[in-house]
């Protein structure tokens, strides 16, 4: 079986969930027209990841100031099902497009970070809310549950995704792996090197290929770039790193083509580790 799946490193418009889906619908159609069956977005996508951001809170207050950057990221968060999903079945659909996004959730007055996932055929295949925010992110983000640790089931594989510093949960990954994952996304907002790492190290621990998404941020007129990182399953020793282990580009995808048996994890075999990696590009 061939696979080709896009990384996509890219901005949202931050607090602008309308331009920001403009911005994934126009990424998604760069994707597919490089060939990609499957692309994976950053975590919290649309329509940010408010990265030094303190919404002017301290204990026992918080500023007139940091309560309406609260409203206004409140006020560009999706609804879940909602016409933003509709938007973006859409695009999966007409792209023929299997979709993994990073969003920010309203469910009633909290919000989650979640990943959607959609089908190439533009079926909406459900979510996963991450289970435990990280440090600062507790400030604004809601606490998932176990009901969306889903692995689903499509074309190209069995899709999941864990959200950033999940993965750092060891028993969140043996759930994963149980339900058999093939493909597995994990979108971020971690541009540290020791990200990388920890990204080789499901991919060997899971016997799965693994998707790494991470935001390009702009901070004070400058660009900095994410760490996106496609993984294949491989237990050789190199004496050099993968050539599909890091993109630095400024923005855009990196397309990742591998030839593999997709099996069932009652098997004594994995996936095949002979792969190649397609040329990147930006946009």
């Amino acid at each position: 079986m061939k696979v080709r799946a896009a990384v996509v490193q890219a901005a949202p418009v931050a607090f602008d969930r309308a331009r920001t889906l403009d911005k994934l619908e126009r990424l998604a159609a760069e994707a597919a027209r490089q060939g990609a069956e499957l692309a994976v977005f950053p975590e919290a996508f649309v329509s940010a990841y408010p990265k030094g951001m303190d919404f002017g809170a301290v204990v026992g207050r918080r500023t007139s100031e940091g309560r309406d950057h609260f409203r206004r990221y409140f006020e560009s968060a999706v609804l879940v099902p909602g016409p933003d999903v509709d938007r973006m079945a859409s695009v999966a659909r007409e792209r023929r497009l299997h979709l993994v996004v990073g969003v920010i959730e309203r469910g009633g007055g909290t919000l989650y970070c979640t990943a959607l996932f959609f089908g190439e055929d533009g079926a909406f295949l459900g979510k996963h809310r991450k289970l435990m925010p990280t440090a600062a992110e507790r400030l604004v983000w809601g606490f998932g549950d176990g009901s969306t640790l889903g692995v689903f089931d499509t074309r190209v594989g069995r899709i999941g995704a864990v959200i950033c510093w999940e993965n750092y949960m060891p028993m969140l990954r043996m759930a994963m792996y149980a339900k058999g994952v093939q493909l597995y996304c994990a979108p971020t907002a971690d541009d540290r090197e020791t990200w990388l790492p920890t990204m080789r190290h499901v991919a060997l621990e899971g016997r799965c290929f693994v998707l790494s998404a991470c935001q390009v941020l702009g901070v004070a007129s400058s660009i900095r770039p994410g760490r996106s990182s496609p993984v294949l399953p491989s237990t050789r020793r190199r004496s050099s790193p993968p050539s599909w282990t890091s993109t630095r580009s400024r923005a855009g995808s990196t397309t990742s083509t591998w030839r593999g048996t997709m099996r069932d994890r009652t098997c004594s075999s994995f996936p095949s580790t002979r792969g190649r990696r397609s040329r990147s590009y930006d946009t």
